[in-house]
């Protein structure tokens, strides 16, 4: 494989991550510390919307996406859509109480309706999770496309590279250079797999021809699945249903269990998402710009997933050298992350490969700034502040940049070790299944049952973190027995009833809560016949429930097709 760029490529990459810099700097906001961590909460629908969807298609997704579907498997897809569903929930039930309390952090949300113990160990799990799966898997993936260019430089000289230059702009600019940053970026990425999907659909044939190429391998014996079956979210088991390898990615009824905790997790109680909603100028540009995400979700079927089946018609007989943290590589089939970056050098021509490389580096650096502010806010707000209340809003700033360092070191040290696991997406989710369960409990029981108490809160998460090292202590030993062979969605749905039920129970054994930790803080069906009062005077076309309703329609057509 041909993975050289020439010079204008070379031009172009520097050109846009020199441009993107300098206007992250010059975006900075740090008056104040609301400023430099929620960027003053001044952010409009449009620019949280598209920060959203930059966030969370970040690099590594892009080469997940990709690498799952060259083994035919669509079912990574479901995750997309399904943010849809999760999002229109969100905005419904969460985001009202988010912005009303005026919160900097999930944590901190916690805190206020249960204690401080839950909002440390959720500070403390988060940034955990920040640093092993957003921002060490995005450094990998630079690893990946940038060892293709480069293939005699180490591994550490790039990650350190792409940590530095997010951190350039991440660290004296704060939110509002990450967000602003971000959309320029999600622009530059939708556009270059538009690039790539168009060039690989002229490689195949078009769509017909894909279909047809399918059909014809399916007739032969070369696959076991037709077109249809090939380009389905569904896919039928291939084993025991509840096994971790003889299930898709995303079986069927994981649309019933683990992925609705997952994106749950991830849309709503993430720090590193749910920032940007609350750096929203309202509540109204904050459901907007939510709803906005989920549509910019729906278009990722054609143009990050399908050109993994198009990798696969494409690259299927013929063998590659590539060299992984496991060993060699001869067959795209065995170290399926390079899925993408092998289409990026064998379709396009020179100068859009240059940009579209930029677009890809680009995302690694929207994710890894992103998830580098988020923690920094956690660790000044969660920690610093609570240790040292009495320090200046220019002294939180101050620590906020210093954490921001911290973490750079921290993921850079990770990431090379990623690349051992064997396949990104089964290691992000596989991580996440283990962090958002326990999590997901507390804020569902914390929102929706007002008996849920600090005591239950807290031994739910611990009992949940408990259980994490058991499983992860005996996979890593390969005990053969069904309890650490399960599905990561099914495991993760057990962990998440098995919390649930600690923290009934222990809420129900000890005191209820004090009247004014409940205050403000529970759901009622009051509160929507209140917020229709408030929505009456607002047009159609600015009321988020019509908006949500049309969001959802359209959706259902979507899924309906690749079903």
């Amino acid at each position: 494989m041909n993975t050289s760029l020439t010079i204008t490529d070379f031009l172009v990459i520097a050109v846009y991550f020199i441009g993107i810099i300098v206007y992250g700097i010059s975006q900075s906001k740090r008056a104040s510390s609301e400023e430099y961590f929620l960027g003053g909460r001044s952010l409009t629908w449009p620019v949280v919307g598209i920060s959203l969807f930059a966030a969370n298609i970040s690099s590594s997704t892009l080469i997940g996406l990709a690498g799952s579907a060259y083994l035919l498997d669509m079912t990574v897809y479901n995750y997309e859509w399904y943010a849809v569903l999760v999002l229109v929930f969100f905005a419904i039930f969460f985001l009202p109480f988010y912005l009303k309390t005026g919160v900097y952090t999930m944590p901190e949300f916690m805190e206020r309706r249960y204690d401080s113990r839950s909002r440390y160990y959720f500070s403390f799990i988060t940034v955990v999770g920040n640093v092993l799966i957003d921002t060490a898997a995005s450094l990998y993936v630079g690893t990946i496309v940038l060892g293709l260019i480069f293939p005699t430089l180490p591994p550490w000289v790039v990650i350190v590279l792409l940590a530095a230059s997010a951190a350039a702009y991440t660290i004296p600019g704060g939110l509002n250079s990450v967000v602003k940053t971000e959309v320029i970026q999600a622009v530059v990425l939708i556009f270059g797999s538009i690039i790539l999907t168009y060039y690989g659909m002229q490689e195949v044939g078009g769509w017909s021809g894909m279909v047809a190429q399918l059909n014809e391998l399916n007739a032969a014996g070369v696959i076991d699945k037709n077109a249809q079956e090939a380009l389905s979210i569904v896919r039928d088991n291939e084993g025991d249903w509840w096994r971790q390898y003889d299930s898709p990615i995303v079986p069927w009824w994981g649309l019933l269990t683990g992925v609705p905790l997952l994106g749950f997790y991830f849309w709503a109680n993430n720090q590193f998402m749910v920032q940007r909603v609350l750096s929203s100028k309202s509540l109204n540009h904050g459901r907007w710009g939510a709803l906005f995400a989920g549509l910019l979700k729906l278009p990722v079927i054609l143009i990050m997933v399908i050109p993994g089946t198009i990798a696969y018609l494409i690259f299927k007989d013929q063998e590659i050298a590539y060299q992984t943290a496991s060993g060699p590589c001869a067959n795209l089939a065995d170290c399926t992350d390079f899925t993408y970056p092998t289409l990026l050098f064998e379709l396009l021509p020179t100068g859009l490969l240059g940009l579209v490389v930029a677009g890809l580096l680009a995302a690694m650096m929207s994710s890894i700034s992103a998830t580098f502010n988020s923690a920094s806010t956690l660790i000044t707000m969660d920690f610093v502040n609570k240790l040292r209340p009495n320090m200046t809003s220019k002294q939180l700033v101050r620590s906020g940049q210093i954490s921001t360092l911290v973490l750079v070191v921290l993921a850079s040290v990770w990431a090379p070790f990623i690349g051992r696991y064997g396949d990104l997406f089964r290691y992000l989710q596989d991580v996440l299944g283990y962090i958002a369960p326990p999590i997901v409990s507390a804020f569902l029981l914390g929102l929706f049952w007002k008996r849920a108490n600090s005591h239950g809160s807290f031994w739910s998460l611990m009992f949940g973190i408990v259980m994490a090292v058991i499983w992860v202590t005996g996979i890593i030993g390969e005990v053969d027995h069904w309890f650490f062979q399960m599905h990561f969605l099914l495991r993760t749905t057990v962990l998440f009833f098995l919390c649930l039920f600690v923290h009934i129970g222990i809420s129900l054994a000890t005191a209820a809560p004090a009247a004014e930790k409940l205050d403000g803080m529970i759901w009622t069906p009051a509160l929507i016949h209140e917020e229709t009062e408030e929505l009456k005077g607002l047009p159609w076309y600015q009321n988020y429930r019509y908006l949500a309703v049309i969001l959802l329609v359209i959706t259902f057509f979507v899924i309906s097709f690749f079903w």
